[in-house]
């Protein structure tokens, strides 16, 4: 049974994709527009955004920084202005740097939690004013987050990226039991590792590694479906998810054999 409204026909919607720049955001603007949806992409690197609306007529650019509150407020505002309503809203900001707590940093650690959730509800306060409305009024209205695999339980060298994760994959799970009887779709995606700018900092082989083209095919199966949680590749993210069953000794353990024959 669908957990959300199915998204099939993205013709003529209008979507709101932040973090679009590069990675899983930008491979998603792509699949986007060639289904016919209006593209809206916001990210901090502007001149990334002109290439993409260079090459995509009827996209539109609006360069911010997800810590900029006004700035999001003010392209909510401009975005509903120019097309009435926006059909769907995806937070796919990411910041990642691998941290042990030998190497703590109080700056990065924070950092991690200001991108990686801090700006998700930002976001949240641009926008929720405006779907509650469009949900009251009958129309087509979807909220999604990309978290991560890293959320599910604690890994080593993740001390400042799985924390924010874990917060943004329970940030989604409140906001869909407030919002699903509401009218407004929400979605969690839960990527593994995907060849991003991101995880291109690993020093380690990467299992199941895909391409942003193959996350956003995912991603638009699972709008189509009606999920709530959108994972993949599901090889890997099911063996991650088989992992949060095991007991804390038994997952201590297996992690540190893992890791120290890495």
């Amino acid at each position: 049974m669908a957990l959300n409204p199915k998204l099939r026909d993205w013709q003529g919607r209008t979507v709101w994709l932040v973090g679009a720049s590069s990675g899983i955001g930008q491979a998603l603007a792509h699949q986007l527009h060639w289904a016919g949806a209006r593209v809206i992409v916001s990210a901090r690197q502007a001149d990334l955004l002109q290439t993409f609306v260079d090459e995509h007529a009827g996209s539109t650019a609006k360069p911010l920084d997800v810590m900029d509150a006004i700035a999001l407020q003010q392209a909510c505002k401009a975005i509903v202005r120019s097309h009435g309503s926006i059909s769907l809203v995806l937070y796919c900001v990411g910041y990642y740097k691998a941290m042990s707590a030998q190497q703590f940093s109080l700056a990065e650690a924070r950092r991690h939690m200001d991108v990686n959730y801090v700006g998700a509800l930002n976001l949240l306060d641009a926008v929720l004013p405006q779907l509650l409305l469009q949900a009251h009024q009958g129309l087509e209205t979807h909220l999604s987050l990309v978290s991560s695999v890293a959320g599910y339980r604690g890994l080593p060298k993740s001390l400042g990226y799985g924390p924010s994760k874990a917060a943004l994959s329970h940030l989604a799970e409140a906001l869909y039991l407030d919002l699903s009887d509401a009218g407004i779709g929400v979605s969690l995606i839960h990527p593994g590792f995907v060849a991003t700018p991101l995880t291109a900092q690993n020093d380690f082989k990467m299992p199941a590694l895909i391409s942003p083209e193959q996350a956003a095919q995912a991603i638009l199966k699972g709008w189509r479906a009606g999920d709530f949680e959108i994972h993949f590749p599901k090889r890997f993210t099911l063996i991650m998810k088989a992992l949060r069953l095991l007991s804390d000794r038994a997952y201590f353990s297996l992690i540190k054999r893992v890791t120290r024959a890495s």
